[in-house]
């Protein structure tokens, strides 16, 4: 039988989702860097999208189309388990509800602008490492992965923000929190591109993988074509 999932990319898949969950949860808070406002989401969140990187450069885009489903579904489900355990009653001893809430109980609007920035973002960071890998031979790896984050974090802070923050933050500071988580976010892959590449790889090295997408759908639906 054919092996379709190697231990390299369970663990990056596993790190993946992790990731993506823990910056979901940091999401809410609004933290101030100097004069620049972002959320504390993006202490962890851009690693996810320097997975994302990996495993579409080592496997394509339909492993990285699998992984990225697999992400969503493992933080809606975090989700869900959340929501039920702040619905629970609390112990009568316990006065940690109110607090509880306040930090996990994310509104509807909050979890739907995550949902759908991390869906739009996270395909076309996929789409464009693998279109630019076809188009330039497998070269230019650095510049692909910083391009394909400037794509995939612009689409995310664009839908993000808009949805989830429109009405409750001024306009003009939705405008910064855009610009700035973006460029934030890119700046935070450019820095760390160094233990990127080398994790890239090591990678292809340990696993034998470097996958072309040649002749592929870019369905992202077709979560079954891995």
């Amino acid at each position: 039988m054919k092996k379709t999932f190697s231990l390299p990319f369970f663990v990056l898949g596993v790190l993946f989702c992790v990731c993506l969950i823990m910056a979901n949860l940091l999401e809410v808070k609004l933290v101030a860097l100097g004069p620049v406002s972002a959320t504390a989401g993006l202490i962890i969140f851009p690693i996810s999208y320097i997975i994302n990187d990996c495993i579409a450069e080592v496997w394509g885009f339909r492993k990285a189309r699998f992984i990225i489903w697999t992400g969503f579904l493992m933080n809606f489900l975090a989700v869900v388990f959340v929501q039920l355990a702040i619905l629970l009653p609390a112990a009568s001893y316990w006065d940690g509800q109110a607090a509880f809430a306040s930090v996990f109980g994310s509104t509807w609007r909050i979890l739907l602008a995550s949902f759908i920035a991390f869906l739009v973002g996270s395909f076309l960071n996929a789409y464009v490492m693998s279109r630019m890998k076809l188009r330039d031979g497998g070269r230019r790896f650095s510049v692909r992965a910083i391009l394909s984050t400037v794509v995939g974090e612009s689409a995310d802070s664009m839908l993000f923000f808009p949805i989830a923050f429109w009405g409750v933050v001024p306009l003009a500071e939705l405008g910064w929190l855009i610009v700035t988580q973006a460029l934030l976010k890119t700046l935070y892959e450019i820095l760390i591109l160094p233990v990127t590449v080398r994790v890239v790889r090591y990678v292809k090295r340990i696993d034998g993988s470097d996958v072309y997408d040649e002749g592929i759908s870019y369905n992202v639906l077709k979560i079954k074509d891995v």
